[in-house]
């Protein structure tokens, strides 16, 4: 089987309002990642990644800037051990 990890992302910023959640998830299944993305009440927007190495670090790039209206001001990452995620969805 191939490696899997996961990583857990909130984003701090612009970030809602702007595609934010959209854009995640169309870059997580585009890269084949699995996970779920959603705003929380404190104006940042909780992600986590999950899928091999190479592609979750491809999500990570993209939540740092995020799509073009977003003004990402800090990104906080977490490592977790892989739960078994199937699929990218919105919470």
């Amino acid at each position: 089987m191939t490696e899997r990890i996961r990583r857990r992302a909130v984003v701090h910023g612009r970030v809602q309002g702007v595609y934010f959640r959209g854009a995640t998830v169309d870059a997580a299944r585009q890269h084949g990642v699995d996970g779920w993305v959603r705003n929380q009440r404190d104006g940042t927007v909780e992600a986590v990644f999950e899928g091999p190495p190479a592609a979750v670090l491809a999500l990570l790039d993209f939540v740092r800037d995020g799509p073009p209206a977003a003004r990402v001001e800090r990104v906080e990452i977490a490592e977790e051990p892989p739960v078994g995620e199937r699929g990218f969805t919105y919470r």
